[in-house]
């Protein structure tokens, strides 16, 4: 076990799913101490547990992301239990899937909410602590159909759209401070959520990947753990597409 982010505390919005628990694992595997939310109770408790069978001390909180000052008290609880966050994943995120013809104003603003205002909400209270300190790492998760966009997604391709832009702009603010900012976008990857698509349905998201297959959790889990190390100082307001040459650009 390497142990590059050791004496790190790592804060990984949503980390209870797939690619969020791949996440989390990886950092703790580099030595960080690494917190996370949900919301879901029961599902939270059952998924600290069999990471506790695995070996891994995660600690867990509840949260709601689009609540600002439930985000400003997590970030306060998590400094006093584990330390001051050095590194932020934003991978928090929901669906509300349907054409812009049909589309809520409920659909559109609980996935902005939930995706990119959670963005800020998180992001906004940690800056200037991690700029002072001279060292940290933002590591937005946004998506392929951010990049791309997707029929029936207007919601959340916009969210995951402007996860980008915020990326840019806040790695601009703290640059000069030893903070890096940087975006992640997965394209299909095999978590529960995928797998539950009728087998007719994946086949013919495969037959769209170059590489022939869907993604691993672990494969973007590699991504931040990289954009979280010190190997990674010179790269900031990047967007990293991890999608089998699904989208390129």
């Amino acid at each position: 076990m390497s142990g590059e982010l050791r004496g790190r505390v790592a804060l990984v919005t949503g980390g209870t799913g797939g690619i969020g628990t791949a996440i989390c694992t990886r950092l703790a595997d580099l030595g960080a101490r690494v917190a996370t939310t949900y919301r879901n109770e029961e599902k939270a408790r059952t998924w600290q547990a069999e990471l506790k069978e695995q070996g891994y001390d995660m600690a867990i909180y509840a949260c709601d992301v689009g609540d600002y000052d439930a985000c400003v008290k997590l970030i306060n609880q998590v400094a006093e239990d584990l330390g001051p966050v050095d590194v932020l994943v934003n991978n928090a995120g929901i669906t509300r899937d349907t054409t812009l013809k049909k589309m809520t104003p409920q659909h559109w603003r609980e996935v902005i909410n939930a995706n990119l205002d959670s963005v800020f909400n998180m992001t906004q209270p940690l800056l200037a602590d991690m700029a002072q300190r001279g060292w940290g790492r933002v590591i937005n998760i946004s998506s392929i159909n951010g990049q791309k966009g997707q029929f029936g997604q207007a919601n959340y391709a916009s969210a995951k759209a402007g996860i980008h832009g915020f990326t840019m702009s806040a790695a601009q603010e703290v640059a000069r401070k030893g903070v890096t900012v940087n975006t992640v976008s997965p394209g299909y990857i095999a978590t529960d959520m995928v797998m539950a698509v009728p087998e007719d349905v994946r086949e013919k998201i495969i037959a769209q990947i170059p590489v022939g297959r869907l993604g691993r959790p672990e494969e973007i889990a590699h991504v931040v753990a990289f954009l979280a190390s010190e190997h990674a100082g010179f790269i900031t307001g990047a967007n990293l597409a991890a999608n089998g040459g699904q989208h390129m650009h």
